[in-house]
């Protein structure tokens, strides 16, 4: 393990899957213990709210996975957040101009065994997981689909392709939080294993923060092993409360 000493004047942003969990063969078949959901209910005590989660699930797909605790997170990539104060900002519903998208995406899966549309109404992720025989095709399948979207890209991530708009990040989420209490004048800490994760960690970087990635797949000023170092660190970050 190589990581920073941990200090309450940090503000702590948190990918989930592949950082505070281990990846599954499908997002549905990924569970969070009791001990985690006590673990970082320290760690926001510890840093007087300071903690997000900020994944490329929605947040109500994260408030599932968690409850009850209910931290500020921000969702899809930073397309969606809460703030400290439970305030909402960002998208909630399908976005119709993914229509033809979807209905592309959907006739791919049902023809490929093994792989998975993850419709999560404003960006559409298809998985390979479990057929990574599969792979040229569905980058294929995906940009096709992307391409006809004005204003959409593609984000790749670990076995998993994923259209979303262009223009926001995880860094524009984070950097949001930034300007607001209980964030705002702490030194910014982003961590996380994946590409999307990359747009936060360079933002960390340039406000005089920290960068820590964990597993191999990204590059970080820090690097954690996994999700089980993750949970040894943030132990001692939550033991200076």
């Amino acid at each position: 393990m190589q990581s920073p000493v941990p200090s309450r004047d940090w503000c702590l942003f948190l990918d989930v899957d592949g950082t505070l969990l281990e990846l599954a063969d499908t997002p549905s078949a990924v569970a969070v213990d009791r001990e985690l959901k006590e673990l970082l209910a320290r760690v926001a005590q510890t840093l007087d709210g300071a903690l997000a989660l900020v994944s490329g699930r929605s947040i109500g797909a994260v408030d599932r996975l968690f409850a009850p605790l209910r931290l500020p997170a921000a969702g899809l990539h930073g397309l969606e957040r809460r703030t400290a104060s439970g305030t909402l900002h960002g998208t909630h519903d399908p976005d119709v101009r993914l229509d033809g998208a979807r209905a592309w995406l959907a006739g791919f899966v049902d023809a490929h065994p093994g792989t998975l549309l993850e419709d999560k109404g404003a960006t559409l992720a298809v998985h390979f997981r479990l057929a990574p025989r599969f792979e040229e095709a569905a980058r294929r399948a995906v940009d096709a689909a992307a391409r006809a979207v004005c204003g959409y890209h593609v984000q790749e991530g670990k076995m998993v392709l994923e259209i979303k708009p262009q223009g926001i990040t995880k860094a524009t989420a984070a950097e949001a939080f930034m300007r607001e209490p209980p964030f705002r004048g702490r030194t910014p800490v982003f961590v996380g294993d994946d590409l999307t994760d990359r747009d936060g960690m360079r933002l960390a970087e340039s406000m005089g923060g920290i960068s820590i990635a964990v597993g191999d797949r990204i590059e970080g000023q820090w690097r954690l092993d996994g999700p089980a170092e993750v949970r040894r660190w943030l132990a001692a970050l939550a033991a200076l409360g």
